[in-house]
């Protein structure tokens, strides 16, 4: 039988949510920066950058290899 070490998964799927959201977090920084030279609103843009940086709070409490796969597929919609 296989078994998963959920610490070490925790920490697995917050290094991919960290990488993958890397170029999210740049491309969020390029529209931040046009909406300001353009005085365009900017409360869309910040509350994507916000739900980004927070994107890893979460995974500590998560129990289950589901809970944390279902995570990763959170980000890349």
């Amino acid at each position: 039988m296989i078994t998963i070490d959920i610490t070490k998964a925790k920490e697995i799927t917050k290094e991919k949510l960290r990488a993958d959201r890397k170029s999210l977090l740049e491309a969020q920084d390029i529209l931040f920066q046009r909406a300001l030279e353009t005085g365009a609103d900017t409360t869309d843009i910040i509350a994507e950058k916000k739900r980004l940086r927070d994107i890893t709070n979460d995974v500590d409490a998560m129990t289950t290899e589901e809970e944390l796969k279902n995570k990763i597929i959170v980000l890349e919609q």
